[in-house]
């Protein structure tokens, strides 16, 4: 049954210039990730949507055939109602990109982030279980990863992370909690600190992804504007195997990043900015920007990542990995 309903789907979708197109479906469309997914999506001719209107967006029955029906479905649930999801797959050919953090670290899934590795976008294209990384999550995978790999950064290291984000980040509540006046949560901060509990959801994929043998502490903070975000991680580097000048931490980043959607600034370019890095920058785009800023006098160094966190930390990220599904429909 499933595989007629996406026959017939896809023959429905078909262009005058007879292309395919592939059926997609966005569980949670309605949220802040789905909404920003269907806005980068909107106008292309490759794909055709499968859209449940309000009354039916939580009929599990429809919910069943729609995942089930679709060519690649994406997840934009908090993580119960993910795993939900995924249980009502029953199609062995429907595919799965979950934004949510409920697939992080689990078997059979494949971590969606195309420049983790030369592979990794050649196993993204094929999987059909993508776990799409979060914004913090990426921001600090991007730089540890690479650094680890390179033998540079012990993977027993006490590693420190700090990163704020714009408020959007927090879905709809804490957008509520900013802009929204009349809210019961609404607050009247310009920043705040939290997590203080030091058990922040992403922390133990930080630290598998990145290669750590024991957790990062991790401190996050939101300020008061919509989206962008700055992740930071300090290093002492006369406390590292060799103490690595800053020209090695860089170099081994920018030989990791070699096209896609992350790149390398040159330590000139950061010594440029390092007066005032701006959290939005990069708003409105899919990128993600390593800085390296150095004090070799001092044997420090923070090696910092600058994104939208709604570009490459969630619904440019997806898209990524859509499309690089895609290529495999």
């Amino acid at each position: 049954m499933f595989a007629q309903i996406a026959a017939i789907a896809k023959a429905g979708a078909a262009v005058e210039d007879k292309t395919m197109t592939a059926n997609i479906f966005i569980d949670g469309e309605a949220g802040t990730t789905g909404l920003q997914i269907l806005d980068r999506l909107g106008g292309r001719a490759d794909i055709v949507f499968t859209h449940l209107g309000d009354d039916r967006r939580k009929d599990v029955n429809a919910r069943r055939d729609a995942l089930n029906g679709a060519d690649i479905s994406i997840l934009c649930l908090p993580d119960d109602a993910a795993r939900d999801a995924v249980a009502l797959v029953e199609n062995s050919a429907a595919r799965i990109i979950d934004a949510s953090t409920a697939h992080r670290t689990a078997d059979g899934w494949v971590y969606g982030f195309p420049e983790y590795s030369e592979s990794q976008g050649a196993l993204i294209k094929s999987a059909a279980r993508v776990t799409n990384p979060g914004c913090y999550a990426i921001s600090s995978i991007a730089i540890l990863h690479p650094l680890v790999a390179a033998g540079l950064l012990p993977a027993e290291y006490p590693v420190t992370i700090n990163a704020v984000s714009g408020y959007s980040g927090g879905g709809k509540s804490l957008i509520a909690a900013f802009e929204d006046d009349t809210s019961a949560i609404h607050t009247d901060s310009n920043y705040f600190l939290y997590g203080l509990g030091l058990e922040h959801k992403h922390t133990e994929e930080i630290r598998a992804l990145g290669g750590l043998s024991n957790r990062p502490l991790f401190m996050p903070s939101v300020g008061r504007y919509a989206q962008g975000m700055i992740t930071s991680v300090p290093l002492q580097l006369w406390s590292l195997p060799g103490s690595p000048k800053p020209a090695d931490i860089h170099a081994a980043l920018a030989d990791h990043y070699q096209g896609g959607t992350v790149s390398v600034a040159s330590l000139a370019e950061a010594e440029a900015v390092n007066a005032h890095l701006d959290p939005e920058a990069l708003n409105g785009t899919d990128e993600m920007i390593l800085y390296v800023f150095a004090n070799e006098a001092r044997g420090q160094v923070v090696v910092s990542a600058l994104l939208d966190n709604l570009g490459k930390g969630a619904a440019g990220q997806a898209v990524q990995n859509l499309d690089l599904m895609l290529q495999n429909i």
